[in-house]
């Protein structure tokens, strides 16, 4: 009867072991993340080299997106399993409509990366914007931080918002395409649009550093839904831990990932370098701190919500959005 007990609880041992390498990673054996193109990031050398697909054990599908918004569905549809550089705004609307969305990381900080060209022919500048672009129509994406710029900095300079008709941008190429038209007196965009707009004749109207100054940050965030971070914790871990090390490598020293950063981000040498220059990736450390994780983002998602309140742009807006931040899946990265 003892080497029969024995011999149950072993087999239940047997069993739960392997219910539990089952529950590590998914069924499937593969990982889908969303990601931007022409949008260089520090962890695109891992990307590029398979090194998630390595140390996660799973085949990674990097699936590009057009907005960060789009990320939000795919993942509500369980299309995407982890969204890279993900927008907080976009991250901010979804759950302050009731998504299941979990915030367990910083992606890249930038300033002059995201921001808003004006057509040359209408001769907006900080100084006038406030007579120059009423009435006039701006091409913006909507629901996100760009749009979150693109309001404050109206604000800050006196434009009456009721006069300026916001057209939904369909991405960095319409975008240049609608500046270059004439149509609009200005379009607002990231990534390469924006240099690529500039070097067609536009001007910036404020400066990433301007911005700043009047209380704008501007960083994409690491997600995933609160339903996969339960289901495959390990995976989360797993999938910041190749990102940390490719952030403190390419940190260090640069120059050798370039190339392969520019492959996987489908762009030139040259251009992705002068986007690199305007990002930085925060360390493990630095994301934890008080400046990150440790408050500051939840309370810039409260103050971007409050504002589209304020603007009438969402009806309503959390009294908290910390149950939305998972700082465990990064702590526990080497």
């Amino acid at each position: 009867m003892k080497r029969l007990l024995a011999l149950l609880m072993v087999m239940a041992l047997i069993a739960a072991a392997c219910g539990n390498d089952d529950d590590a990673a998914p069924e499937s054996g593969e990982l889908n993340v969303a990601y931007f193109l022409e949008w260089p990031t520090a962890n695109q050398a891992a990307q590029a080299e398979k090194t998630y697909d390595d140390e996660l054990g799973l085949t990674v599908n990097w699936i590009p997106f057009a907005s960060g918004g789009d990320m939000a569905q795919a993942m509500e549809a369980g299309d995407i399993d982890i969204s890279y550089s993900q927008g907080l705004t976009p991250f901010a609307n979804f759950v302050t409509s009731g998504s299941d969305l979990l915030l367990v990381g910083v992606a890249v900080s930038y300033a002059d990366a995201d921001n808003c060209v004006a057509h040359p022919d209408y001769g907006v500048t900080a100084a006038n914007a406030a007579q120059t672009l009423a009435g006039q129509s701006i091409y913006t994406p909507l629901g996100n931080v760009t749009h979150f710029k693109l309001l404050k900095m109206l604000e800050h300079l006196g434009v009456d918002t009721s006069t300026v008709e916001l057209i939904q941008s369909e991405g960095g190429p319409a975008a240049v395409a609608a500046l270059d038209s004439g149509e609009v007196a200005m379009a607002c965009a990231f990534g390469g649009a924006v240099n690529q707009m500039i070097a067609n004749g536009g001007n910036l109207v404020m400066t990433g550093s301007e911005q700043e100054a009047i209380g704008i940050r501007v960083f994409d965030i690491i997600s995933t839904t609160g339903t996969f971070a339960e289901q495959y914790p390990e995976v989360v871990t797993g999938f910041l831990q190749v990102t940390e090390d490719a952030n403190r490598a390419y940190n260090a020293n640069r120059e050798p990932f370039i190339d392969t950063i520019a492959g996987a981000a489908g762009m030139e040498r040259a251009p992705t370098i002068a986007l690199l220059d305007a990002f930085s990736f925060p360390e493990k450390d630095v994301q934890l701190s008080q400046a990150w994780l440790g408050g500051t983002v939840q309370q810039v998602m409260k103050d971007q919500m409050d504002f589209f309140v304020a603007q009438g742009e969402i009806p309503s807006a959390l009294s908290s959005y910390d149950s939305f931040v998972d700082t465990s899946f990064l702590e526990a990265v080497d």
